[in-house]
């Protein structure tokens, strides 16, 4: 039985979730919850104006989006950028449109939307016993990938929690809903049961890492504060590691998963060239979409004095 201290605090948590700064997350949720019914074709068309609607504000998004394909995409023109920008911002109007439906969505209707290309490849990594680690990167479908696994199999993934205690919450219920568990990026101990278990584990390393074991990797020729525990993780368990690339068909015809064979001879005995042939993968599946990456995200920050301060201006 609580206690009536504990009780009385968990009261006041959940009344500070109701303060002001909180009311345009709580908006939020409730308009994506009442889009979802709506027709797949209209969700979009409602994402892709949102975005071309953000991307004319003047906020640091984008100019930091702007930033990223400038360093990651110097052969392209800067009209040519500036076209890819703007289909980037709509590629993200969805991408929260389908968060939502992959939050209140029916499974059927996930399975119907999602079409997995090379799901032999996880079944036979899974009958070696040892689990397997689905490598994948923050693409704006990065919901709808998820959702795509949890709806046809048992599914772990790993993430970083949010700052804003709602959308914190509210995901921490809604995975624990959908999946089988969700695994804070820290945690590696659940990682490993999990693995050891058998299960796949979606993880996604591609972001700015600068905790403990952080090494300088390029990405797009670029050096990057970059995660390496993708070597040491397969070590230690023995679980294949398979690319997971997701992608977003044209004209409303859904998605197609990618999921290529098991690395062969992975992992090395370097991490950073391990780290560097991954992320070679995810560079050649950006070019093949490239306005479906997350370009909000400062990749190239937190370097030492030794390199520039790619978003000092912004």
């Amino acid at each position: 039985m609580s206690s009536p201290v504990s009780s009385s605090a968990a009261k006041a948590s959940s009344w500070r979730l109701l303060a002001p700064r909180y009311w345009p997350t709580w908006l939020g949720l409730i308009l994506l919850r009442v889009c979802v019914p709506l027709p797949y074709s209209a969700l979009m068309a409602l994402g892709r104006g949102l975005g071309r609607f953000i991307r004319m504000l003047p906020i640091r998004f984008v100019r930091i989006a702007r930033r990223n394909l400038e360093l990651c995409l110097p052969t392209l023109s800067a009209a040519e950028r500036e076209q890819l920008l703007t289909q980037h911002f709509a590629s993200l109007g969805m991408g929260l449109f389908e968060t939502g439906l992959s939050w209140w969505g029916a499974a059927e209707r996930g399975r119907k939307l999602t079409e997995i290309v090379g799901l032999e490849h996880l079944q036979a990594a899974l009958q070696r016993g040892k689990g397997a680690i689905l490598l994948s990167a923050h693409f704006t479908t990065i919901e709808m990938s998820g959702w795509a696994l949890a709806t046809r199999m048992p599914l772990n993934i790993m993430y970083r929690p949010t700052r804003n205690e709602v959308m914190e919450r509210f995901l921490s219920r809604n995975r624990a809903r959908r999946l089988k568990r969700a695994i804070r990026r820290d945690d590696i101990r659940s990682v490993i049961t999990a693995l050891k278990a058998n299960e796949p584990v979606w993880y996604a390393p591609d972001q700015s890492y600068r905790n403990k074991g952080a090494q300088l990797v390029p990405f797009f020729g670029i050096p990057c504060a970059s995660n390496v525990a993708t070597s040491r993780l397969a070590k230690m368990t023995g679980a294949a590691v398979l690319p997971y690339l997701p992608e977003r068909l044209p004209n409303g015809r859904g998605y197609r998963m990618h999921i290529l064979p098991a690395f062969d001879e992975f992992p090395s005995d370097d991490a950073i060239a391990d780290t560097l042939r991954y992320h070679g993968l995810v560079e050649a599946h950006i070019r093949k979409v490239p306005e479906q990456y997350f370009w909000i995200h400062r990749r190239f920050k937190g370097l030492t004095p030794d390199y520039p301060n790619y978003y000092q201006d912004l």
